[in-house]
């Protein structure tokens, strides 16, 4: 257990290495229900996460990770996130992730078959987290 009980022990990891590791004292995250909003001491859970922005918010200060799916478990005052891809808001390129958000709309607007429109709608899942994420936009 976590001995500082106002804090939350936050862990984001993928298949490839730790993303962000921090005591924090909110997390917000969006599970495939909806926004979720844990504090300090919450009930445990367990929940699969949507596409999204998961902020973690550390004396005031917000930080902002995409998160492209996965599972979170919280207990103890302890969250851990394992998702296949996380990036820091910080280290998104902008520019990238915006010329990725027209593609998926053209790719999108053209109807073409249905697993074509499929792979648009998560490409354009991933271009907006990540817009958001850089943008602090949630």
């Amino acid at each position: 257990m976590n001995e500082n009980s106002n804090k939350i022990k936050l862990k984001i990891i993928t298949h490839e290495k730790v993303v962000y590791e921090a005591d924090i004292d909110e997390l917000y995250v969006q599970s495939t229900d909806g926004r979720l909003g844990i504090l300090p001491n919450h009930i445990p859970i367990v929940c699969a996460l949507d596409i999204g922005v998961t902020k973690a918010v550390v004396d005031k200060e917000s930080v902002c990770i995409t998160t492209m799916a996965g599972v979170l478990q919280f207990s103890d005052n302890e969250a851990t996130i394992l998702t296949d891809i996380a990036e820091l808001g910080c280290d998104i390129d902008l520019a990238r992730a915006n010329a990725a958000k027209e593609r998926a709309q053209a790719r999108l607007a053209a109807k073409n078959d249905k697993d074509d429109i499929l792979r648009a709608q998560f490409a354009l899942a991933k271009a907006i987290a990540r817009i958001s994420a850089k943008e602090k936009h949630i």
